[in-house]
């Protein structure tokens, strides 16, 4: 089930290193592993690995919160019982770039809906307190349009910003793409306003 990455925020987080801690609950052990990605190729091959690691477990279920490619999955666990506490930590603890995964072995009990809602939500809660979260820095890719006569003037201002002229097209007008932190984002693009007169134009917000 693929899932819409949250807005993120000026202060989310990422793992420093990777993190786990165990729970038992009415027998049936809960294994919690975060792991810093960057990819779902590098989250999925964790994943394997810990198939792998773990033959005997009836479930491994994961949460991936990964810009431009996120998704959960409950790995044959009554829907929404496992993977969405799972991601509810993750956007509380505002943590970013994870993956986490909970190993389960059965213990013989059946702990019912609301059991299994707690026991995957602080199996990974347990886990994320063991680790180590570092602040992103989030980036933000703005596009800008203005006159010839102008481009000297922005690309000046760019460089006193500290901002990253990634790409310039040029037709009837110039159409600048520009990468900066996100947190100046609205104070850059209204003081360029401002230095330009009015001679400039904002368009597809996106952060990255």
């Amino acid at each position: 089930m693929m899932m819409p990455v949250p807005v993120v925020s000026i202060s989310m987080y990422q793992l420093a290193a990777p993190a786990s801690a165990e729970i038992e609950i009415k027998k049936s052990r809960f294994i919690a592993l975060l792991y810093p990605v960057t990819s779902r190729a590098e989250a999925m091959a964790h994943l394997a690995r810990l198939r792998a690691e773990h033959p005997t477990a009836v479930h491994a279920c994961w949460v991936l919160m990964c810009d431009g490619d996120s998704g959960l999955d409950d790995d044959g666990e009554p829907s929404g019982t496992a993977a969405r506490p799972m991601y509810n930590v993750l956007v509380h603890k505002q943590l970013f770039n994870v993956l986490a995964v909970v190993v389960r072995y059965w213990g013989g009990i059946k702990l019912g809906a609301g059991g299994l809602t707690r026991a995957y939500g602080q199996a990974v809660s347990d886990a994320c307190k063991e680790a180590e979260l570092v602040p992103v820095e989030i980036m933000h890719e703005q596009r800008f349009i203005l006159g010839f006569a102008h481009e000297s003037t922005f690309r000046r201002y760019c460089e006193q910003q500290g901002a990253v002229v990634l790409e310039a097209e040029y037709g009837e007008a110039v159409t600048m793409t520009v990468r900066m932190k996100a947190d100046q984002a609205t104070a850059f693009c209204t003081q360029a306003m401002d230095l330009l007169r009015g001679e400039l134009r904002v368009v597809d917000e996106a952060a990255t």
